[in-house]
């Protein structure tokens, strides 16, 4: 008697391999396809891709070769040669890229970063450079950052003028935390406000937060004057002299009560030349010549 074989299973398998095989290439030719499409549309020559990704591999093989050699201990001599081979590859600071300087000098950013210039990019102190650069009066804070393969950015966030102050020989732009910016002519300060006295600079945050008490005055405040390390004289636009007590709570309370006296009786651009609230709840004015009419009217009785 014949045997029969039963192919079926074999068929089977065969036709799900067929098709698997079908749906890898409908897949590949829709992902080239795709790929294809989208280096079309950059703005590259296949010679310049080529040498971007080239660059990209090598900088990951310097950056690798970095890392392994550090967490291995490797000594300075290794590490000298990694960086060697990184400025072989063109991984040096070539070029340099500062933003966000608007109000200061932009050259003194670059002197402090030129020492870098040919610098193999692995042998760039970046912590050391930003602290260099937090030593520039304007310079609140700093990032510097590689990028490669030949390019040192560094970006600053300048300081905000704030006040001026006044000091025996000049007059020196500060910012809101007191720092001493650069000087600046008087005809140059426009509407801010300027300080003076001794140890005033420290001061500032104090007396922003005392203007806070009064916002109506505080356009109407010409400058402040720092008495005796421990109060606050302020003048006004108009001339007038407030003298306020000792201590933050007190200042400030008294700032409340003249706000709300002129307020009320417009006290500013009067005849008054000087409130003294030195002694609350008491408040002291003085009117220019007003003693001698009293003077004047004793001698006629």
């Amino acid at each position: 008697m014949a045997t029969i074989k039963r192919g079926s299973k074999g068929v089977r398998r065969a036709a799900k391999a067929n098709s698997r095989a079908k749906t890898a290439r409908k897949a590949k030719a829709r992902t080239s396809g795709f790929v294809d499409g989208v280096m079309a549309l950059l703005p590259f020559t296949d010679e310049q891709l080529h040498r971007i990704f080239l660059a990209v591999i090598l900088g990951g093989g310097v950056a690798l070769a970095w890392f392994v050699a550090s967490l291995a201990g490797v000594p300075a001599m290794a590490q000298a040669e990694i960086a060697g081979l990184a400025s072989d590859a063109g991984f040096e600071v070539r070029h340099v890229r500062v933003s966000g300087v608007d109000r200061m000098d932009e050259q003194r950013v670059y002197e402090k970063v030129i020492s870098q210039r040919d610098l193999p990019m692995p042998m760039v102190d970046l912590t050391g450079l930003r602290e260099d650069l937090l030593e520039l009066p304007w310079v609140k804070d700093a990032r510097v950052s590689r990028q490669l393969p030949a390019t040192l950015a560094v970006d600053i966030v300048e300081r905000e003028p704030h006040a001026v102050l006044e000091k025996a020989d000049r007059l020196m732009l500060i910012d809101d935390e007191g720092s001493e910016l650069e000087p600046v002519a008087a005809n140059k300060t426009g509407d801010m406000l300027v300080i003076s006295g001794p140890g005033a600079g420290r001061q500032v945050p104090a007396l922003d937060h005392l203007l806070e008490a009064a916002p109506a005055l505080r356009p109407q405040v010409k400058s402040v004057e720092w008495v005796g390390n421990r109060r606050w004289n302020f003048t006004f636009k108009t001339g007038q002299i407030l003298a306020l007590p000792q201590g933050e709570d007190e200042a400030a309370s008294a700032l409340i009560n003249f706000a709300r006296l002129d307020g009320q009786n417009r006290l500013l651009g009067g005849k008054v030349s000087t409130f003294d609230m030195r002694a609350p709840p008491r408040i002291y004015m003085r009117i220019p010549g007003r003693a001698d009419e009293v003077l004047g009217a004793e001698d006629a009785d």
